[in-house]
């Protein structure tokens, strides 16, 4: 359970953030820009919601799992895989999770087309947020890679990130009319 009765404790006034070590990190290391990349995908994903229905249509009810397993997530990456007995279990992501969303994937891929072309961010307005998150959620995973270079994270969470991605695109294919209004590229069409 968190409980946050003061938002502002003055803590980080020195450029430093706490991780759920307790070890404190200069607000710009990798560990914090991933988790912070994976927080502004959330972000995104509530945009996305605004046009996605009103709770009960398929893409709308797999974005709110979305946004909770992406602060599970962020919980991960906070914190750092250690021996020391933290007083706590660490929410890890699971492969059950990526799981969830490899069939999320495959029950709005299967209604779709196969592509011609790729497909420009556009369309309809939950498409071209869809696209946004596809794109953050990119970073999100290039950063979580980066910093598996120089750190031990947990395998799952970057399999989820790329996933994610993956959801993204095709959610955004199912949202233009299954496809139908997707905004082909026209390689060259402007020499």
């Amino acid at each position: 359970m968190v409980v946050l009765n003061k938002i502002y404790t003055k803590t980080g006034d020195d450029g430093t953030t706490a991780l759920g070590s307790g070890e404190r990190r200069p607000k710009n290391d990798l560990r914090i820009e991933s988790y912070g990349t994976v927080d502004e995908t959330n972000a995104v994903v509530g945009l996305i919601r605004l046009h996605t229905g009103d709770g009960a249509s398929e893409v709308d009810i797999v974005l709110g799992r979305i946004q909770n397993d992406l602060f599970d997530l962020g919980a991960d990456l906070a914190t750092p895989e250690t021996d020391q007995d933290l007083g706590y279990e660490p929410l890890r992501i699971s492969d059950a999770q990526v799981k969830a969303l490899e069939d999320a994937i495959d029950g709005l891929n299967k209604d779709l087309s196969p592509l011609r072309s790729f497909v420009l961010p556009g369309g309809s307005s939950a498409s071209a947020h869809l696209h946004l998150a596809r794109t953050v959620s990119r970073r999100a995973e290039r950063l979580m890679v980066e910093l598996s270079g120089v750190e031990k994270i947990n395998p799952a969470a970057v399999r989820y990130m790329n996933r994610l991605s993956d959801y993204f695109f095709v959610a955004s294919r199912y949202l233009n009319d299954k496809g139908e209004q997707d905004v082909l590229w026209v390689p060259g069409q402007n020499r």
